[in-house]
């Protein structure tokens, strides 16, 4: 009885030493090892298939899920009633991150990043003041400035256009930042008035807002409309007339008929923040992708470069170097874009 009472007290001491130590979730499949992180991210509307915005984002999850081993669940938003709902359910499956692709997901984002205060957040071009909120933001203007520069040296007719999904602050930095870059390049270049789809999934308005600008004497119509900004592209191959891409790499939508895209590096924002997250990085706050840090830019003109000529490449690259160093200060508002112009000695306004 004396040896079975010392064996009892010998196993509840061990038991209560070993239970001391580091456990084992059955996430890490029995290892000390950390857990798979689990990603979430919502899509905004227009979903995946948009070759723009969406896209960007996607590519950005895939490779994270290449190079990282993250899981991934995501979410094609219908409605923007859906958002919150989205966003919470992906919380509530366990996400270590939740993306909130688009910043007309803001409120909802601010809405359940409180709910779940131990969930890390992050949402692309809108501001959410939160300690578990990251908010991705682009210089949309720099890039804006160079394809404008590319339309202000092609232009034939020295009139161009563009097309804006919802006429907001955002959308007006891709506007004004074209504007800034053509004028710069050519102070004879007119612009036409400005066309606004009114939401980012009309290809068919998108087209025929299009179509009024090229029949009006555009020959370069720029968009930053998302998936409705299709139909400019398709509106330029049928007139015979130039479109300039957004976002992702449009060049290869229609060959030819797009002297060039303004690449937001929406990918790259995903994906560097899923890493910071993974290596215990993360930070609350606002980071900006410039030109200098590559968010922003231009396609590599797979199909035009032969007609923009090599003249034409260097005189953009060395605008490129004056943005980077500072020397040029690319406006993002109407009121910013009117002093430069007059800072410039350029006196050109949109018709």
């Amino acid at each position: 009885m004396k040896l079975l009472g010392s064996l009892g007290l010998a196993a509840l001491i061990f038991g209560s030493l070993t239970s001391c130590g580091p456990s084992k979730t059955p996430d890490s499949g029995g290892s000390n090892e950390p857990a798979q992180l689990k990603v979430g991210i919502v899509y905004d509307k227009g979903g995946l298939g948009d070759k723009s915005f969406n896209d960007s984002a996607n590519r950005g999850i895939e490779r994270a899920k290449s190079e990282l081993g993250v899981k991934a669940v995501s979410i094609e938003s219908k409605e923007e009633k859906d958002y919150e709902s989205n966003l919470r359910e992906l919380a509530d499956q366990g996400c270590d991150l939740v993306f909130a692709i688009g910043f007309n997901m803001m409120k909802a984002c601010d809405t359940v990043a409180k709910e779940f205060p131990n969930t890390n957040f992050a949402i692309v071009d809108g501001f959410v003041e939160s300690p578990n909120v990251r908010s991705l933001s682009f210089k949309e203007e720099e890039g804006s400035f160079l394809v404008g520069y590319l339309a202000g040296l092609m232009t034939k007719s020295g009139k161009i256009g563009f097309v804006g999904g919802q006429d907001i602050a955002l959308i007006h930095k891709f506007e004004y930042g074209y504007y800034a870059g053509a004028l710069t390049a050519n102070q004879q270049v007119k612009f036409m008035p400005a066309k606004y789809t009114g939401d980012w999934d009309n290809i068919d308005v998108a087209k025929v807002s299009a179509g009024l600008l090229f029949d009006g004497g555009a020959d370069i119509v720029y968009h930053a409309a998302g998936r409705a900004g299709l139909g400019v592209i398709r509106s330029a191959k049928e007139k015979g007339k130039l479109a300039i891409g957004v976002d992702s790499d449009q060049d290869d939508i229609e060959p030819g008929s797009v002297l060039t895209s303004m690449i937001k590096r929406v990918d790259v924002s995903v994906f560097s923040t899923i890493q910071d997250v993974k290596e215990g990085k993360f930070t609350s706050g606002v980071q900006v992708f410039d030109l200098k840090s590559e968010g922003v830019g231009t396609s590599e003109f797979k199909f035009t470069k032969e007609m923009i000529g090599e003249a034409n490449l260097k005189k953009l690259d060395a605008i490129k170097q004056k943005i980077i160093s500072g020397e040029i200060a690319v406006p993002s508002t109407k009121e910013q874009y009117e002093k430069y112009a007059l800072t410039q000695g350029l006196f050109g306004v949109p018709l």
